[in-house]
């Protein structure tokens, strides 16, 4: 079993920055990808980006150019670094976990707002 904490998130103006952070704990040594997913009201949830253990990254092309993903393996930790943030950014935005293929474990969620 693995367990996620979120932090970071809150509120800004457009074309500010936040970090998020995801730390995990228990059976961390079997997961391969983590990141983050958001969510919006009355909308699904989509993936935002993920890093695999190796340091592969993937972003939703909404997000290129603005957002960063990394990770410190040893701390079992991935950061989420977002610049250039729009209104359309606000959402909860969900830790991930995953051995393989789907997300295996979720974050409790992190609201962000971005809004002047």
């Amino acid at each position: 079993q693995v367990h996620l904490v979120e932090s970071g998130g809150g509120l800004v103006q457009p074309g500010g920055s936040l970090r998020l952070s995801c730390a995990a704990s228990g059976s961390a040594n079997s997961i391969n990808v983590m990141g983050w997913y958001r969510q919006a009201p009355g909308s699904q949830r989509d993936l935002v980006a993920g890093i695999t253990n190796a340091g592969s990254t993937n972003l939703a092309d909404a997000v290129k150019g603005r957002f960063t993903i990394s990770r410190d393996n040893a701390k079992n930790t991935v950061y989420l670094q977002m610049n250039g943030l729009k209104p359309e950014d606000t959402a909860v935005y969900y830790c991930f976990a995953e051995r393989k293929g789907a997300p295996d474990w979720w974050g409790q969620g992190t609201q962000v707002t971005v809004s002047s």
